[in-house]
């Protein structure tokens, strides 16, 4: 009687470590696809916020209705965050002590910013080194189960008298599906990792742009106004286009 080989009877024929194989390859691929899914949904409200947030910070008269109308354009934070972090640090400057106190306001600000700018980079990472384990391990977790098919395929012709083709193809056959489970698993993180990570850098050239403007602008056009200042203040004053073009 011929045996229907495939995968019910390779799953049926594999033991615990085959099964325990296959299901780890599995679990990756769902936890990977998954990432991929969320991710790639996010980097589309990311290259939203790319699109509208600086220029509705720009377009705004005044400080507080910049912030707010960022905060509407950016519903991931990442601009908003940004520009938030920089009027903390320019209204806290008049309160530094301790340390803190010595600087200069430039120095404050590029604090400020760059430490904002640091939690928006690991914002953005998130994810990609288990992208880039699944890409570099799966290959090698499905060929693993793919040597260990093989030999007890092989262990278990062993007692024959006589060894035919087709009855050492199919149980090899069989297992060389482990390392195409295994590729199956690592290409479509591999290309995401690939394309996750430029896009991360076209996202932090942009921030990188927007936080040197926020720099400039905080620095020179939107200082705390003092006791001698009579009816301006930063707040009714408008944001000035020259910020745009950059530090």
């Amino acid at each position: 009687m011929q045996t229907q080989l495939g995968l019910v009877h390779f799953w049926q024929q594999g033991d615990l470590v085959t099964h325990a194989t296959a299901i780890l390859l599995l679990l990756l691929s769902i936890g990977s696809w998954a990432l991929i899914v969320g991710r790639f949904a996010r980097q589309l409200r990311i290259n939203l916020a790319c699109d509208r947030a600086p220029e509705a910070f720009w377009q705004a008269r005044n400080l507080n209705d910049a912030l707010a109308a960022i905060d509407a354009a950016d519903r991931t934070g990442l601009f908003a965050g940004m520009a938030r972090a920089g009027a903390h640090a320019r209204d806290s400057y008049d309160s530094e002590s301790g340390l803190g106190a010595g600087v200069s306001l430039s120095e404050a600000l590029t604090r400020g910013l760059r430490n904002r700018m640091l939690a928006a980079q690991a914002s953005l990472e998130t994810g990609l080194t288990f992208l880039a384990s699944v890409g570099s391990t799966a290959p090698f977790i499905g060929l693993f189960g793919t040597v260990w098919g093989i030999y007890h395929a092989l262990i278990a012709l062993s007692g024959s008298t006589s060894v035919v083709l087709d009855k050492v193809a199919g149980p090899v056959g069989e297992a060389l599906i482990m390392t195409a489970a295994g590729l199956f698993v690592a290409i479509p993180a591999v290309l995401a990792y690939n394309a996750l990570t430029r896009a991360n850098r076209l996202v932090m050239a942009q921030l990188d742009g927007f936080a040197h403007d926020l720099h400039a602008w905080f620095a020179t056009g939107a200082r705390r106004p003092t006791s001698a200042d009579s009816s301006a203040t930063t707040t009714s004053k408008p944001m000035p286009t020259l910020a745009r073009q950059g530090a």
